[in-house]
């Protein structure tokens, strides 16, 4: 029998999860002792950010509606001087991944917490994680003044979010759940969120896609894009994650179909050299083989399947392989430039995953 040693480091914050939370916006805000909160959102989610805005009535300093994916260091400078200008002492953060990278620059450099409403399954909102695009370039880093201090999860508010879009978040918030088994600082703990959370998302995703307003399968899938981002919040990233972050950040490919279609091929890379996390993730999304039971899901529910579908031109693989190569997160496997310049060409195709 294995001797257990490990750490396990919980992260703050308080969750409020239910159909209806909503309402429960104003005490939650209170509880924070803010007085005045700034709503940010994407211009797709303004009407839910106008919403949200109206309920806090004079707690509301304004809305900023123009949160984007990769999180532009221009659009940061100006978010907060915006959050400056308005006397905000609380961030609101309405919407996915682009929302709350933008809240989340805005926290780095004040004292504002951030309370954030996920309308998508992005999950980035339990993570310190935080990414900023400048000259073609994403830098990331981690730091808790970042982490927002509550997350209200209303399963009512993503019946709206679009089917294609439900499937490439989903899978986007399994991407978290299945790095963090093979994360060199895995833990128990954290293992078994992530295989509840990832067995959650592939349960919920064909069904979002058959009856997309059933609360309950939305439930389940907010329910594990929740463990799914807690598992990412607690244990480092790897060589999935850098993929995704240089094809986003470099390429301005979009960020959930990305990861959707990125990791199977990385699972396949890291498949010999993490085989008990891939026996797990095989069994949370009933397959044998983890790369495989993924691209399935992937291409069953109708998602995209090849980088070039998504905007990408053959003649950056090479470019994408060295950006990859140069700075590379840990990675179980070590990173090997023609290995991953193949692995590149192989999602750039949509081909099945093969190690």
């Amino acid at each position: 029998m294995n001797t257990l040693d490990f750490t396990y480091q919980a992260r703050p914050g308080r969750i409020v999860f239910g159909a209806g939370s909503l309402r429960h916006l104003e005490r939650e805000l209170i509880n924070l002792n803010a007085e005045r909160a700034l709503v940010i959102c994407s211009a797709e989610q303004r009407a839910t950010g106008a919403d949200i805005a109206g309920r806090l009535g004079a707690r509301a300093a304004g809305l900023f509606d123009r949160a984007m994916m990769h999180v532009p260091l221009e659009l940061v400078r100006e978010a907060r001087s915006v959050a400056t200008a308005s006397k905000a002492d609380c961030v609101i953060v309405v919407g996915g991944g682009s929302a709350m990278g933008l809240g989340k620059a805005i926290a780095l450099e004040s004292t504002m917490p951030i309370l954030a409403v996920p309308t998508t399954y992005a999950g980035s909102e339990m993570t310190p994680i935080f990414g900023i695009t400048e000259a073609g370039l994403k830098r990331t880093g981690t730091d808790l003044r970042v982490l927002p201090k509550c997350v209200i999860y209303d399963p009512l508010l993503t019946t709206t979010l679009p089917v294609g879009l439900s499937v490439t978040s989903g899978i986007n918030a399994i991407a978290h759940a299945a790095e963090g088994l093979y994360a060199q600082d895995a833990n128990p703990v954290t293992s078994l969120m992530a295989e509840e959370g990832i067995a959650s998302l592939a349960r919920a995703i064909p069904k979002l896609v058959s009856t997309p307003d059933d609360i309950e399968f939305r439930s389940l899938a907010l329910y594990g894009a929740w463990l799914c981002g807690s598992v990412l919040g607690s244990v480092g990233m790897s060589l999935h994650h850098k993929l995704c972050h240089t094809l986003g950040g470099s390429f301005d490919l979009p960020h959930a179909q990305t990861h959707t279609i990125v990791l199977p091929h990385a699972l396949a890379y890291n498949r010999v050299a993490a085989p008990e996390a891939m026996k797990r993730i095989a069994r949370a999304v009933d397959a044998s083989d983890a790369a495989l039971g993924v691209y399935e899901l992937a291409r069953q529910t109708g998602a995209p399947m090849s980088l070039k579908e998504i905007g990408m031109r053959a003649q950056d693989v090479d470019r994408a392989a060295e950006i990859t190569c140069a700075s590379p997160y840990w990675n179980p496997r070590p990173i090997e430039t023609s290995a991953i310049r193949a692995l590149i060409w192989n999602a750039f195709e949509g081909a099945p995953p093969c190690a």
